[in-house]
């Protein structure tokens, strides 16, 4: 072999990313494979653990596309019907179901290790023609009640873990119809919309920059009555243009010997976007978004009924992320403080709140990184029972105040 030249170096350069540029096409050309392999599912989803079907949503008097399936636990799990169920429910943002059990270390994992009986609701790619948000909500009260009447026998009522976007409609069901559910995790799920900090966050800003509302009447319009998540994908990419047009692909083209079935599995997901009814979009961007109707107590169904999130009775655990530039600590806490002015309201009203801020990790990381999974989930599991048998009570006087300013 001849020695190579002082120059060698530049020619070492160039064959390594000569090599690494063809493997990351391929690593590209198996991500469009795998999206096409995925649309063709009857029920596409990313669940790492089988399930088998319980409910099917479009058989309910109001059919929706979301359906409850119960989860198989792997060989060797021991499930102990004595405990209360556990809920996961996935939100339904844009992307497809199952990310709340996409890994071994997952929420659904790590309630399945502490002998717990799992269940997951999902959805279908497309939607029901004419379901509404309010539809929606009354098919996860529906699958709740079925979970609880499964484990009548259990230890306490079901509890559920709602992703993001299920967090606000957990808590729509939860003060609708506040008996079925035990506590309820809210995993980086805005609730208070208007909250932020000046000059970060900036979907904060978009619904005022862009003139309201028009713009979803508008996508829907264009689309026939259907909205397409791949647009708020979209949104979520421009959040932080440098991650998706450099970090993100060149963090591949620099592993590619090793990142590229992690790279995969996570694009299954992210890169498949759904559908949703146009008039579900503009109900969330109208009454939530824009609107901020939720904490502030003026939403209403369509037989009258105020949605009052005081009126939840389930202990409330909240989990969100200094490092989430999607649902920050403002938006998913401040809701506290736009209801109660002091603790001694809280206690009075007979609700307990528990909420962990995590100092790092991302929105995503919340509920997918196998860490974040191993230690913050595990030990929420570990805790539920002590946290739904803990009484209202006031901490220190300065926990309110404390809240108040740091949101």
């Amino acid at each position: 072999m001849t020695a190579p030249g002082p120059f060698g170096f530049i020619e070492e350069y160039w064959l390594d990313a000569w090599q690494r540029s063809v493997l990351f096409l391929d690593v590209l050309r198996q991500r469009g494979n795998n999206y096409h392999a995925h649309k063709a599912d009857a029920v596409p989803h990313v669940l790492g653990f089988e399930a088998e079907l319980v409910r099917d949503g479009r058989k309910l008097l109001r059919p929706v596309n979301y359906l409850l399936v119960r989860i198989i636990p792997h060989e060797g799990t021991t499930i102990d019907p004595g405990k209360p169920p556990f809920v996961v429910v996935d939100p339904r943002a844009g992307h497809g179901p199952g990310i709340g059990g996409m890994k071994k270390e997952s929420e659904i994992g790590v309630a399945l290790a502490a002998g717990h009986p799992c269940y997951f609701i999902g959805f279908l790619p497309e939607p029901v023609p004419g379901q509404t948000i309010e539809d929606v909500c009354r098919a996860e009260a529906e699958f709740v009640r079925e979970v609880a009447a499964r484990h009548a026998k259990a230890g306490g009522k079901p509890v559920i873990i709602a992703n993001c976007q299920a967090g606000w409609q957990t808590m729509i069901v939860a003060a609708a119809e506040p008996d079925i559910a035990g506590p309820i995790l809210l995993a980086g799920s805005p609730l208070s919309y208007w909250a932020g900090v000046r000059g970060k966050n900036p979907l904060r800003y978009l619904g005022g920059v862009l003139g309201g509302t028009w713009l979803t009447t508008l996508v829907g319009d264009l689309g026939d009555g259907i909205f397409d998540g791949a647009n708020l994908v979209a949104n979520f990419e421009a959040l932080n243009p440098a991650n998706t047009h450099w970090t993100k692909p060149y963090n591949v083209y620099s592993k590619v010997d090793t990142e590229g079935p992690r790279f995969l599995d996570f694009e299954t997901w992210w890169g498949s976007p759904v559908l949703l009814n146009a008039g579900e979009m503009q109900w969330i961007a109208d009454n939530l978004f824009v609107g901020n109707k939720l904490s502030a107590g003026a939403l209403r169904s369509q037989n009258g009924l105020r949605i009052d999130l005081r009126n939840i009775r389930s202990p409330i655990i909240v989990f969100c992320s200094w490092g989430d530039n999607i649902t920050p600590p403002q938006q998913a806490l401040s809701w506290i403080v736009d209801l109660y002015d002091h603790e001694r309201e809280i206690v009075a009203n007979g609700q307990t709140i528990v909420y962990c801020l995590h100092q790092s990790i991302g929105h995503l990381g919340i509920f997918v990184s196998g860490k974040v999974a191993s230690k913050e989930h595990r030990e929420f599991v570990s805790s539920m029972d002590m946290i739904d048998l803990m009484p209202p009570r006031q901490s220190s006087r300065a926990s309110m105040k404390t809240l108040k300013t740091r949101t």
